[in-house]
């Protein structure tokens, strides 16, 4: 999916990257004396008819009430549409939403996330969002972002807001163990050991230099991307070589060897402990991996100033891996009865800097790049930092990962399982990944 070359088109797959990358960049430009204030579904309202569509999303009472008061400020400026919330927690969304579509009572408006988008798509509950291109505008987005919702020449989400996968650091467990902070730009996997290996010697082992990294398959995908290869192909089959996979794990048992990160029962401890009770967060960590809207959190709980750094081997190999991550997607029911008015309310929750401004970071940093800019001064601290540390990655950023294929939810655990084997001795770095691949493939190929 690429960005649209009129004004109010929805991004449609096809067009080339660099041609979109320059077409979003006149088009910031041309932007750029505008008011950032102004409402863009102002002038594009729906019919008169007096319509209700439903929105469903899942969260906490804190996201609740934000999303309640984008619905009153939605419905203050279009009260024909009256917008029912349909809410949960995470753990049970998935199986309220499967129980309202098997009933034919689909939400007008779902919150999607990446793992399942392409399974809801490919049956049929999505609507392919080019077929309200009027109405729904990306042109705001950045491409590789505004491609990500897109397969099988159809567009069946678009993103909410935007993360990084990064590493968290602590300069003061840098400083109390007299190792430099590295330019993260230039650092490479064996930098990455050797610094984590300093840094547990120097305290003694109080301090480890990082937490493992094998538990999450965004690390994998970022180390694949660095080689020229791919967790998921486009098609959804995987994107890599075993010997790849192997290799990524090598380097983690040699951190766990030279000490430089925790031995296996404590690693995997600390990674049942969330956020919070990270290395990190109970300082006693220098470095570890996760999400750029875990910054907040978890400098909260360590009580420093942490910092964003680039993944190591960004610049070591065939290309940079790192990329944007949809926090999540809002799509559009194939069966809603008033699809128009359900593009109007996504266009508002993307667009309007009055929901931006509401919203904050809730769903992932604004996709839209100037609501972006325009609500970056209410932002927290921790969020201005990871915006301006996304700003600044935009320049190296090749593509977006592909949508996962379906079953992609199964391997989640399924990593986490074969991580804590490989850490144990129990298995080795290339039958893990063989076994990986067999089971993703099973999990992913039904």
């Amino acid at each position: 999916m690429s960005l649209p070359t009129s004004p109010r088109r929805l991004a449609r797959p096809g067009v080339r990257l660099a041609a979109v990358t320059v077409a979003a960049a006149l088009a910031l430009a041309a932007c750029a004396g505008s008011d950032s204030g102004a409402d863009p579904t102002s002038a594009t309202d729906a019919a008169d008819e007096e319509v209700t569509i439903r929105f469903s999303w899942w969260g906490s009472d804190s996201r609740h009430a934000l999303t309640q008061q984008v619905i009153d400020a939605f419905e203050a400026k279009h009260p024909n549409i009256t917008v029912e919330p349909d809410f949960t927690t995470w753990d049970g969304y998935w199986d309220k939403l499967s129980t309202s579509i098997a009933g034919g009572d689909a939400p007008d408006v779902i919150t999607q996330e990446e793992r399942y988008l392409r399974e809801y798509g490919t049956r049929g509950v999505l609507l392919d969002l080019g077929e309200v291109e009027d109405t729904l505008d990306t042109s705001g987005i950045d491409p590789s972002v505004a491609e990500s919702g897109s397969f099988d020449g159809a567009t069946y989400g678009v993103a909410t807001g935007v993360n990084a996968y990064v590493v968290l650091a602590d300069p003061q467990a840098f400083a109390d163990a007299g190792v430099e902070m590295p330019d993260d730009t230039t650092w490479t996997w064996d930098d990455y050991v050797e610094i984590a290996t300093k840094i547990s010697e120097a305290s003694g082992g109080a301090v480890f230099g990082t937490q493992d990294y094998g538990f999450n398959e965004p690390a994998f995908s970022i180390y694949a991307r660095q080689h020229g290869q791919s967790l998921y192909k486009e098609d959804g089959s995987l994107g890599y070589k075993d010997s790849l996979m192997a290799d990524w794990w090598k380097i983690s048992l040699a951190l766990q060897q030279s000490g430089g990160q925790p031995e296996a029962s404590r690693s995997v401890e600390i990674d049942g402990a969330g956020p919070e009770g990270s290395l990190l967060g109970t300082n006693t960590g220098a470095m570890g991996v996760w999400w750029t809207n875990q910054l907040g959190a978890i400098s909260k709980a360590s009580g420093r100033e942490l910092q964003i750094l680039r993944f190591p081997g960004e610049s070591e190999s065939k290309r940079t891996g790192m990329y944007f991550k949809p926090a999540m997607y809002y799509s559009i029911a194939k069966t809603s009865k008033h699809p128009e008015e359900a593009a109007l309310f996504v266009d508002f929750l993307l667009n309007s800097t009055e929901a931006g401004q509401l919203l904050l970071s809730d769903r992932g940093l604004p996709a839209n790049l100037e609501v972006r800019t325009a609500v970056t001064p209410n932002f927290s601290d921790a969020d201005k930092q990871s915006a301006e540390f996304l700003e600044g990655l935009r320049e190296d950023i090749v593509d977006g990962v592909a949508v996962p294929p379906v079953g992609a939810g199964e391997v989640v655990p399924l990593i986490k399982r074969i991580n804590g084997e490989v850490l144990f001795g129990q298995i080795t770095p290339e039958d893990a990944a063989a076994k990986f691949t067999a089971e993703v493939t099973a999990a992913t190929q039904k």
